[in-house]
């Protein structure tokens, strides 16, 4: 089996672990950095004492599978059609926001999380998730294209052979993160000059034992978030930027990358209404001294920490 030779499909499930059968032509996502572990897998010891040293064989007692995987931030090609990526985000803790002909917006829920169905396509093998939830985290490294990725958990039934498909991908060409308009604003935008920004939704999942289910395992729920990201901007004179007071007086900021793209369909821009610095350290850029700042997110009402617009 070859490892360029495989496809991810997913879709949104109406009812909560129930395969709503994702197809190739509709469902399918690009991805890289694809793989697979095991999550919560139960192996039962049995400490027999016997006459001799000699272990017996342990018991299979359930588990749940983890599948991760990295996706080019990019819009669909039509302003107002969510992107490849739309039904992972929602799983991910997001509320899609659809406005015809114009944009597609992602903010975070704490009710109502969808769940999706993900059919993993080896070279030769099929291998579905249902029920699946998870978390996404964003990477955006200055002049290359911006990264979703994703760790998605479900229930998975038996693996099967299975004839690979061939997915029908969006054709737009992403954007690299220039000529952005990053700004932190504390109502006087300051313009950093940064080299990579990250973001982490930080959403956890509980993964509840059920002896009713065929697995152990009862639904995935998310639970708790904790949106938080660092930047590293060159250093400036206190009287420019003030960092570490900043830190220690808890100061608020909005932040925002501008608008990553220029073509109508295929522009992102992310943004986070209140954050605040949660550590300062001291970075090297090229002998540029720079900061390594970590920051947390807060509502500025409810379920509004970060924002995801494409437009």
């Amino acid at each position: 089996m070859i490892t360029t030779r495989e496809v991810i499909l997913v879709k949104e499930e109406v009812t909560y672990n129930t395969d709503p059968t994702p197809t190739a032509g509709a469902n399918a996502v690009l991805v890289e950095n694809l793989n697979w572990q095991n999550e919560g897998a139960r192996m039962n010891e049995r400490p027999s004492i016997k006459a001799s040293f000699g272990s017996v064989q342990q018991v299979y007692g359930g588990t749940l599978r983890t599948v991760t995987f990295d996706v080019e931030l990019k819009g669909s090609g039509a302003a107002g059609t969510a992107p490849e990526m739309g039904d992972l985000l929602e799983s991910c803790g997001f509320a899609e926001t659809v406005v015809a002909s114009t944009s597609v917006t992602y903010d975070p829920a704490s009710t109502a999380i969808k769940s999706v169905t993900l059919y993993y396509y080896q070279d030769g093998t099929l291998m579905k998730l249902t029920g699946a939830r998870g978390n996404v985290s964003f990477s955006l490294p200055v002049g290359e294209v911006g990264k979703a990725s994703f760790t998605i958990t479900g229930h998975v039934s038996a693996v099967t052979d299975a004839t690979l498909v061939t997915g029908t991908y969006d054709s737009v060409v992403p954007s690299a993160f220039i000529g952005a308009a990053f700004s932190i604003d504390s109502g006087t935008p300051y313009s950093a000059v940064i080299a990579n920004l990250s973001i982490d939704m930080g959403g956890s999942l509980s993964l509840s034992p059920d002896a009713n289910s065929a697995d152990g395992y009862g639904e995935v729920r998310m639970t708790t978030r904790d949106v938080s990201g660092s930047f590293d901007p060159e250093h400036q004179l206190v009287a420019t930027t003030p960092f570490d007071a900043d830190w220690k007086a808890g100061t608020n900021f909005a932040l925002t990358t501008g608008a990553i793209g220029g073509t109508a369909g295929n522009i992102y821009t992310i943004a986070l209404p209140v954050i605040y610095y949660r550590e300062i350290g001291p970075g090297d850029r090229d002998a540029i001294r720079t900061l390594d700042v970590s920051f947390g997110a807060a509502e500025s009402t409810t379920d509004d920490e970060i924002s995801i617009a494409f437009t």
